[in-house]
């Protein structure tokens, strides 16, 4: 597998800068893929890397890491899948949840052997741990899919000794940590520019400061966008739980800051909302401190949903998106959602 010159390829065809650091990354992933999933045995036995089964890729938001590992991904001819690192957790806790409920055993063995029925390669992106239940669970759960053979592919803003710094109980965490650092090639990506806030993607669809006029063209924007798009509403249940939908346009919502994120919403329910909408308009999203907290932490899973789904947005805010501040524990994962609306509200990004 020679990935360097269909990266130089895949670049040129879509108009991309061309990075001296994206292709040594590049370089190190056709070496990682040969050595799991070339069968030569030559080829391992005279290479002068261990095998490792796993590739942690972190760096700053704009980088260009999803970029590249979506590229990767898409030319492993194995059997794979991607999921978004919130989507995998919600499928795991509902596995075990079921077969909780059966009095069944060995649940992380049996959802385990359920993957790797599905894929020897699993890309895992923007990988994050945020909670004390994920964070007590994953050592395990990858020390099995270490075990069965299962390759990863990770990208994460966090280098992994650094993953859930701070965070409730982390020493039940640490085994984690070891594990990921032995199983892993990790690689840090820089680029000094955020490629997501160039000239040549602008936002449009980012209305502020909050006043009479940017009200005026907020509600102009909708109109048109919903003309002739018959209005309803939609309940939408969520594990016993109702959300309702009431400015829905055949697949078009608008929303206050403060029905998504003030509210003990979480990821299954952005996924559920998200499942049912091609354009959605956000208004009133505040600044972020530390008193405010757990509704930018909701915020960030919900862009983080909305980006994986590629769903394009509009927002109003009473500040241009470079003047955001953010709670003191929330600032790295923070700047990647600001880079994120940078991008979802661009003008590439059309309904």
């Amino acid at each position: 597998m020679n990935l360097n010159q269909s990266f130089q390829n895949h670049c040129k065809k879509n108009n991309l800068e061309i990075n001296s650091n994206q292709l040594n990354l590049i370089n190190e992933l056709n070496n990682f893929y040969n050595l799991n999933f070339n069968k030569s045995f030559l080829k391992k036995i005279f290479s002068k890397d261990s095998s490792k089964p796993g590739f942690y890729l972190h760096g700053d938001v704009g980088v260009g890491k999803t970029m590249v590992l979506n590229f990767f991904f898409d030319q492993v001819g194995e059997r794979k899948l991607r999921k978004h690192f919130n989507e995998f957790m919600l499928n795991f806790h509902d596995f075990f949840h079921e077969r909780k409920e059966k009095n069944e055993e060995n649940i992380i063995n049996q959802f385990v052997k359920d993957l790797k029925s599905k894929a020897s390669l699993i890309y895992f992106d923007e990988f994050q741990v945020t909670n004390i239940v994920d964070a007590m669970i994953l050592g395990k759960l990858f020390d099995q899919i270490f075990k069965e053979d299962i390759k990863i592919i990770v990208t994460s803003n966090t280098k992994i000794s650094e993953l859930y710094k701070d965070g409730l109980q982390r020493d039940q965490f640490k085994p984690f940590i070891k594990i990921m650092e032995d199983q892993s090639i990790e690689h840090e990506l820089k680029i000094e520019d955020d490629y997501r806030k160039s000239n040549d993607n602008q936002k449009q669809r980012y209305f502020y400061p909050l006043n009479e006029e940017t009200n005026f063209k907020i509600n102009k924007f909708f109109r048109t966008i919903t003309k002739e798009k018959k209005q309803s509403s939609m309940t939408l249940n969520v594990k016993g739980r109702d959300f309702k939908i009431e400015n829905f346009y055949e697949g078009i919502a608008r929303f206050d800051f403060n029905d998504l994120c003030d509210q003990h919403l979480g990821a299954e329910d952005y996924l559920a909302i998200i499942k049912n909408c091609k354009f959605i308009v956000i208004d009133q999203i505040p600044q972020f401190t530390d008193t405010n907290s757990n509704q930018q932490q909701r915020f960030i899973t919900l862009l983080d949903v909305i980006y994986d789904k590629s769903i394009p947005i509009a927002v109003t805010a009473n500040q241009n998106l470079d003047q955001f501040t953010s709670s003191r524990l929330l600032e790295k994962p923070f700047k990647r959602t600001i880079s994120r609306l940078y991008e979802l509200t661009s003008k590439d990004n059309n309904l």
